[in-house]
């Protein structure tokens, strides 16, 4: 068994990740993470990016452009030789078989470290995963990546994007701003964590920035062996509050009253019956509903805080300003910023 400590390793050894490579990185959470990384100053960004792609990215960014469209993996592998991570962040609409063959190209690769398409749900929640349609993905992953025996998987945990979901139409955090209105599940008073995209991409930035391992004996700073062995998974948050806490929030950023809106009650759990019920029928357009409405069930399951310990104060993550956030999901809601459906 090899030790855990970083002064019996092989000489050579660095306990720093220096080379990270993004795949995704002009994306919604992928932009947000590059931005942290490369104003961290610790890391050699590379964006793997495909042929043709128009995303502009920071100048201090290195792109490598890859067609992985196929079944040969052999130039992701080259894209992938001397990474010390690789990042994963891709839209739902990616075909299904491509985080395996980023997985496998980073195996052969000989990547140590793969932060999976995972931002959001507490993978350690086994009935919010499975009633989420979440499992199969979640086992997936992390069974490949196991198999392999090469890298170890991080899951960053920060449940829904705050200014995505509030903006982003009632079936997600049940606010409409183009036409005022909000439904409550179950009276508006369940709590749940949600985060930021900045606070996600300070989260993965203060992650890979921590040493690998412990010195020795005596460190006792944080590293990220200590997640790997946790399971893997970081949990962060920007803001646990219910329903009723963004509409107060909205409604000082808005300068409008209860008056000014149109307000409707909901079952958070029916919600989710009749979304699972349309989805089983193939029409994919209900996931967003189904998804959002089981976090919100009264049991607690968005509520991750109250169970464990966040790690907001080992990433070295602020505390955000929630008036300020919501200001910026009110704007994405009016301009119809965030694509309806999934």
């Amino acid at each position: 068994m090899s030790s855990p400590y970083a002064k019996d390793q092989p000489q050579g050894f660095s306990n720093h990740i220096k080379k990270v490579a993004i795949v995704g990185a002009g994306g919604n959470i992928g932009s947000h993470i590059v931005e942290q990384l490369v104003k961290g100053g610790k890391h050699v960004v590379t964006a793997i990016s495909r042929p043709g792609s128009t995303n502009k990215l920071p100048e201090a960014v290195y792109v490598l452009r890859v067609d992985y469209s196929g079944d040969d993996i052999s130039a992701l592998v080259d894209a992938l030789r001397g990474q010390h991570a690789l990042i994963i962040t891709m839209a739902v609409s990616a075909p299904k078989d491509t985080m395996s063959k980023l997985i496998r190209a980073a195996a052969a690769a000989g990547v140590p470290y793969i932060l999976p398409n995972w931002f959001g749900h507490d993978a350690a929640n086994d009935a919010l995963c499975r009633d989420s349609f979440l499992t199969q993905m979640r086992d997936s992953v992390r069974s490949e990546v196991h198999s392999l025996g090469v890298s170890s998987p991080l899951f960053l945990v920060c449940n829904f994007w705050y200014e995505f979901s509030l903006g982003g139409g009632p079936d997600r955090f049940g606010f409409d701003f183009q036409n005022r209105s909000l439904v409550y599940f179950d009276g508006g008073n369940v709590v749940i964590n949600t985060s930021s995209w900045p606070q996600c991409g300070r989260a993965v930035a203060g992650l890979l920035g921590l040493k690998k391992l412990p010195d020795d004996e005596k460190d006792t700073s944080p590293t990220i062996s200590q997640f790997v062995d946790d399971g893997g998974l970081v949990y962060v948050s920007s803001f646990r509050l219910s329903q009723r806490d963004m509409f107060e929030s909205v409604k000082r950023v808005t300068e409008t009253t209860d008056a000014d809106w149109t307000i409707t009650h909901e079952s958070s759990e029916q919600r989710w019956r009749d979304g699972t019920a349309e989805v089983l029928r193939g029409n994919f357009g209900a996931f967003t509903k189904m998804l959002y409405s089981r976090m919100f069930f009264p049991n607690g399951d968005g509520d991750y805080e109250s169970r464990r310990a966040l790690h907001n104060d080992v990433l070295g993550l602020p505390v955000e300003d929630l008036d300020l956030v919501t200001s910026i999901a009110v704007r994405m809601g009016e301009n119809g910023e965030v694509a309806q459906g999934h």
